[in-house]
């Protein structure tokens, strides 16, 4: 009588077993082996080296003002809206705006800007040390370069008689709410151009875009900045008192309504400029229109 499995004895004999004999190479094919080991540690070595040199060396992505200038000011952008001449004087029918002259003059000129912003910086002709950073194109003639400033020979003609100027808020940097709030109420006093060119310096450019921003709790900062050209006291009362806080937005649906959206924004007339051009490159439109 035959002896019955277990179930566990029948799997087990069924069962396959496979044996893997060791691989042996013979002495040629050792030496190809090792030199193609060789070979690819060489390779990864050199590697390796090349990304931590390259890692060493590596330039951060550039955010000084230069770079900005080669990707946001490449040129003359024409505006999106067409600006008839009567558009242009009913802006300084418009008792809102900080403006220099009437509506009758031949010669109309405006300016959207933003106090924080780098190339309104530039433009205004006051802070030598951005527009030197900017690279040749913005290096200031005073400073042994080629730009001219557009905003003061702008002021000049104002100040001669020729012409009319009007100072429109844009938000193109972010940081110039309290800045501008500063110029309105500096204007009360006859004090713009004053507050303006302050503002302007490195000093003040480093105070609006580092300290001041759009935090209101900084009226005093800004007003002690400015206390040399301003009356301290009255300006901090104004900027307190939040009366030039909805011009900020008015100034903005302004500037919008002109085709202006980015700053700085130039119109000589009806001839839009939008950039930080060289006065060199505006003054033909001048010339026009004072003829």
């Amino acid at each position: 009588m035959p002896v019955k499995q277990t179930k566990e004895a029948t799997l087990k004999s069924r069962e396959v077993k496979f044996t893997i004999p060791p691989l042996t190479l013979n002495k040629n094919y050792s030496v190809v082996l090792y030199a193609l080991l060789l070979i690819a540690a060489f390779f990864l070595g050199s590697f390796t080296t090349k990304i931590s040199y390259l890692e060493k060396n590596a330039k951060p992505v550039d955010t000084t003002a230069a770079t900005l200038q080669q990707q946001q000011q490449p040129g003359a952008q024409p505006p999106a809206v067409k600006v008839e001449l009567n558009t242009i004087k009913s802006i300084f029918n418009n008792q809102k705006v900080i403006k220099f002259g009437d509506a009758n003059k031949k010669l109309l000129l405006v300016e959207i800007a933003d106090p924080s912003c780098p190339f309104c910086q530039a433009a205004s002709g006051k802070n030598s040390e951005l527009n030197k950073q900017m690279g040749a194109q913005f290096t200031l003639v005073s400073d042994g370069g080629t730009y001219v400033s557009p905003v003061q020979e702008m002021r000049k003609l104002v100040e001669a008689g020729q012409a009319s100027f009007a100072y429109i808020y844009q938000n193109g940097h972010g940081a110039g709410e309290m800045a501008m709030k500063s110029l309105y109420c500096a204007n009360e006093q006859d004090k713009f151009w004053d507050a303006h060119d302050k503002l302007n310096t490195n000093d003040g450019y480093n105070l609006i875009n580092n300290d001041v921003k759009n935090d209101k709790a900084a009226s005093g900062k800004l007003s002690d900045f400015l206390a040399n050209v301003v009356d301290s006291t009255t300006l901090k009362a104004c900027l307190d008192s939040g009366k030039y806080d909805t011009y900020l937005a008015d100034d903005q649906k302004l500037a919008a309504s002109l085709g202006v959206n980015g700053t700085p924004g130039f119109f000589i007339n009806t001839t839009n400029f939008a950039g930080a051009y060289n006065w060199n490159d505006m003054k033909s439109a001048v010339d026009v229109a004072l003829k």
